[in-house]
């Protein structure tokens, strides 16, 4: 095995501006993260207007280019950066595609050449840091990959991978046949179709050593501050926790699950500190989909109790593995209600690019689309409610660390609504979200979260109420829109809501059909007169 080319971006590193120590869970936990799959963000010209029509190879997107496009991302208020990995891809077209997003390691110390040079990326991580933004990269260490004749079994040149040249550093060929078995998932390779996934024997003393080595240099070479670990599921146990103290950062591993023990057990025992949160993922979709939101909570419930720190956890609604969001219902207002609970919610919040722009593709690579082809439009419905909701997320964590301290409480839920608060007293955020799309009905809805008389502020609309000596304020209800409450006193100096307007009924608004008090779970007032409200599916 080589040693590693990385040495030599090790004085330049050292020039950074914003250099990052070592970025803790707790220091990740303050982040809300935006995704970028570098082939697909930003052109090195800027340009807007050029075509990338087959979305399996390389559109040509670069470090460069997310340099350039930066503010598009801080502005909305994101404050840190998740990228594709940066290392040397196999080159050739196959009959699944190119590696044009950075999946497909060849050479580990290598830089993959399409999306800049090593100067580039320093510049990226560079730059980052001067606004005080974190950067995540997304590493790849269940396998290296090559073309593949889709030929059992693959016929692989082991010669060809850097650091890992000889068959002895991998397990031999079988394929993931049984899901639920961990042997078989850890031990078997993936997907062998277009490219062979050489599955690398991470139980071996050696393969763990030269990643330690490996990510050590990646992360203090580049000042890279958090890591997303590719099919973390995939790889032994043991491995995990080994790796993620290597690399002295905070690491996200990527367990592809719904059942709360599966992945639960990776944080009861030690194996790693977060995950994205697949277990939200799926209610959340059933229940903007035709479910209830009552799945929402009783799975947050489960995680809460089976995980060691939900508050490490992920939380997202796309991703560049899953179709989008809008690919199931297009309906904007179920698109901003799901971007509310996201950025929001308990854990560390991910929108990925082009979930702004409401982007509708389907299943990989659909769900890649060039994000450029949108003109970058900052006046779009959720690149502005993003904006508004990272600000609030920010004031509150700003205010006070136990908004990212502490879990959240439910104040209502039923089949159609999900109402939480987050924070302490003074500066507590209560945000509901519906699934009743852009065909809801006009109602009132008596929700909890305040103190008596607390003036507070519904900082979508910037529309003002006062709670009753309950701490409830009547909220009024329609078009299916999300709502999201705050202190007025909590905003001052935000710039939110500089002028606001007193809440009044929605015309044709019925009397409240609910009403919950701070420890309430359950809509205790009978749903009447709405059985023609229902969303498009």
């Amino acid at each position: 095995m080589r040693s590693s080319g990385l040495n030599v971006a090790a004085a330049a590193a050292l020039a950074f501006a914003g250099l990052s120590a070592a970025a803790n869970v707790t220091e990740w936990k303050t982040r809300s993260i935006y995704q970028v799959m570098i082939d697909r963000f930003a052109r090195t010209d800027g340009s807007t207007t050029a075509p990338c029509n087959d979305l399996s190879v390389f559109c040509n997107g670069t470090w460069t280019g997310l340099i350039n496009k930066l503010d598009y991302i801080q502005d909305m208020g994101f404050t840190a950066v998740q990228i594709s990995p940066i290392v040397t891809n196999i080159e050739e077209e196959t009959s699944v595609g190119m590696a044009y997003h950075g999946y497909w390691t060849k050479d580990m110390y290598g830089i993959n050449q399409h999306f800049g040079t090593q100067s580039d990326f320093q510049n990226l991580v560079a730059e980052l840091h001067k606004r005080k933004m974190y950067v995540m990269v997304d590493v790849v260490v269940n396998n290296m990959a090559q073309k593949f004749d889709n030929k059992l079994p693959p016929k692989v040149d082991f010669s060809q991978f850097d650091p890992f040249n000889n068959e002895k550093f991998f397990h031999p060929y079988c394929n993931v046949t049984m899901w639920e078995n961990a042997t078989d998932y850890q031990d078997c390779w993936l997907y062998p179709y277009g490219v062979a996934l050489a599955d690398l024997d991470t139980d071996s003393s050696a393969v763990v050593q030269e990643m330690g080595k490996w990510v050590k240099e990646l992360v203090s070479n580049y000042s890279i501050d958090g890591l997303r670990i590719d099919a973390a599921k995939h790889v032994d146990d043991a491995f995990l926790p080994q790796f993620v103290n290597a690399s002295g950062v905070f690491a996200w591993g990527e367990v592809l699950t719904g059942v709360t023990t599966d992945m639960c057990r990776y944080q009861l025992k030690d194996l790693l500190p977060g995950m994205p949160n697949y277990l939200e993922y799926y209610p959340l979709n059933v229940a903007f989909n035709g479910g209830s939101m009552e799945g929402v909570l009783k799975m947050k419930q489960e995680a809460a109790t089976g995980c060691t720190d939900v508050l490490a956890l992920g939380s997202f609604i796309e991703n560049h593995d899953m179709p989008r969001f809008a690919s199931q219902n297009p309906d904007m207002a179920l698109a901003r209600n799901a971007m509310t609970y996201v950025l929001l919610n308990d854990g560390i919040p991910t929108i990925y690019q082009g979930q702004e722009q409401h982007f509708k593709g389907n299943g990989t690579p659909f769900n890649r689309e060039a994000l450029w082809l949108s003109g970058y439009n900052t006046s779009a419905p959720l690149y502005q409610l993003a904006k508004t909701l990272n600000k609030v997320r920010n004031n509150a964590i700003a205010l006070s660390k136990d908004y990212v301290g502490k879990t959240s409480e439910s104040l209502l839920a039923d089949t159609n609504h999900l109402c939480l608060t987050k924070g302490p007293n003074g500066s507590q955020v209560v945000f509901c979200i519906n699934n009743w799309s852009s065909t809801g009905a006009s109602y009132s809805l008596n929700v909890g979260g305040f103190q008596a008389s607390d003036a507070v502020v519904e900082v979508l609309t910037c529309t003002t109420m006062t709670a009753d000596g309950t701490g409830t304020i009547a909220t009024f209800q329609g078009a299916g829109e999300p709502k999201v409450y705050v202190p007025a006193a909590a905003l001052n100096g935000t710039g939110l809501c500089p002028q606001t307007t007193v809440a009044k009924p929605i015309e044709g608004t019925n009397k409240s059909i609910a009403s919950a008090g701070a420890a309430s779970s359950m809509l205790v007032a009978a749903m009447a007169g709405f059985a023609a409200l229902f969303f498009a599916l």
